[in-house]
């Protein structure tokens, strides 16, 4: 397989023109995220990379390709965002797949049977999914521990471990893992390292700098950054680990279109610009949910309050675009919230123009039994947004009159004891005649819970 690889990427090189790129490692990541993989067209000078919507190539002869001979197992498009992609993460290679998931999948494959593996326990929900109801039926075990403690991985190491995976910040409340210390104890037991930087995205933090040996992404969020391609990517310096997944990336076959390919490249074109501007809202919203009284905590690593602030700046050069917060009054209040926003959409998934609020108890995380959930602090009182384009004041304002429904709603009693509440009815034992929910909320809580607010 190697020899056929070798033999592709040798023959799929373009003679050199003015505008083949020479010492990309001394390119700023603006640069590289514009121009690596994307060179002009040779045959019309083309300024964007063609999407070869084909399945097959023909050859030259038998045995002879021009680099290209089944559209499973190598497409033009796919080179060129495979090429970006590891630039952006300093790495030496890049493969893309059909879906973050995909993506994990694939890496999962580097295991036999018997093998173990720790897991930081504030893993996405689609990922706790594909470990232990997949996997685990495969004979892999998984420890998942808190990965803000260093001692608590070294305590989980066990003499089959042979995979450490981690995501920082965390989905959904932006918990960091130490990388370099992380990396650093795999290391010393050959465990292999897994970080998924689909939060922090390139651009804010490089894993592969800080020790790991595999990067990780569903490049459906911050790199596509449009909600328009579900899609995922696997980065390694490693010549034997990206032997291994391009083996199974080519064996298992879910690789991206590439219309898909096409649409990533385009949205990595403004990352940086993207990046910077969802980080600079982020913060402006994190403060102002920090000062709200309805608002129980806040989750952002930009905050001086987060607790793992300094690591951020250590380790990150910037905070990324999501906020998670959890409000006073638990499921009642977040109802209220989710279905009272105009400019958050109601939605799963980030890292696109358009904000998005989430409910992860009942919607990203619903695949995690409720016992672990609550363990992990993913209440039903929490909320995940994902801060778009949109102007910062404008969103502030979205959340401000939608809270304000949780501090405001007057609840009246009428004379036959019957009680109103954001448009809702129900018989009420109560001496008070009106009031804010605020004050009422200890007699009501047992009745709005039979609400659908």
């Amino acid at each position: 397989m190697s020899q056929d690889l070798n033999r592709c990427k040798n023959q799929s090189e373009q003679p050199s023109s003015r505008y083949d790129i020479e010492n990309v490692d001394e390119l700023k990541f603006a640069t590289r995220a514009v121009l690596v993989g994307q060179e002009p067209d040779p045959s019309t000078g083309a300024i964007s990379v063609p999407i070869y919507q084909t399945s097959t190539f023909l050859l030259e002869e038998l045995g002879v390709n021009k680099g290209y001979q089944y559209a499973r197992s190598h497409n033009p498009t796919r080179t060129a965002l495979e090429k970006c992609l590891a630039s952006l993460e300093n790495g030496k290679y890049a493969l893309t797949f059909s879906s973050g998931l995909a993506a994990a999948s694939a890496v999962l494959n580097l295991l036999s049977q018997g093998d173990h593996v720790i897991v930081g326990e504030d893993v996405y929900g689609g990922v706790y999914r594909l470990f232990e109801k997949v996997f685990t039926r495969y004979g892999i075990t998984f420890t998942y521990v808190n990965a803000a403690d260093v001692d608590a991985v070294g305590a989980a190491i066990l003499p089959n471990t042979k995979l450490l995976w981690l995501e920082s910040p965390t989905n959904p409340i932006l918990k960091l893992a130490d990388i370099r210390s992380l990396t650093r104890l795999a290391r010393q037991y050959a465990i292999v390292s897994v970080v998924d930087n689909t939060f922090a995205s390139p651009y804010f933090q490089r894993p592969l700098d800080l020790g790991a040996d595999v990067v990780v992404h569903s490049t459906t969020k911050y790199l596509s950054g449009h909600s328009d391609v579900i899609g995922g990517a696997v980065v390694t310096s490693c010549d034997q680990l990206y032997e291994t997944i391009k083996f199974h990336q080519n064996a298992v076959g879910a690789v991206p279109g590439p219309f898909d390919c096409f649409l990533t490249l385009r949205g990595i074109k403004t990352l940086p610009l993207r990046m910077r501007e969802h980080e600079r809202s982020a913060l402006a919203v994190a403060e102002f949910l920090e000062s709200h009284p309805a608002v129980e905590r806040v989750y952002y690593p930009g905050l001086e309050s987060h607790p793992q602030h300094e690591l951020a700046k250590s380790q990150m050069k910037g905070f990324g675009g999501v906020v998670a917060f959890v409000l006073k009054g638990g499921e009642i209040h977040a109802r209220t919230l989710l279905n009272s926003t105009r400019i958050f959409g109601l939605a799963e998934s980030l890292g696109g123009t358009r904000s998005l609020i989430c409910h992860p108890a009942s919607m990203t995380h619903a695949p995690v039994p409720y016992e672990v959930k609550q363990e992990r602090g993913i209440t039903d009182g929490l909320i995940r947004l994902s801060i778009g384009l949109e102007d910062v004041d404008d969103l502030i304002c979205d959340l401000e009159q939608s809270l304000e429904k949780n501090l405001q709603f007057e609840v009246n009693i009428t004379e036959e004891k019957t009680c109103s509440f954001n448009g809702s009815s129900f018989t009420a034992d109560l001496e008070h005649q009106s009031g804010r929910v605020d004050d009422l909320e200890p007699l009501l809580t047992e009745q709005l819970s039979a609400l659908a607010v």
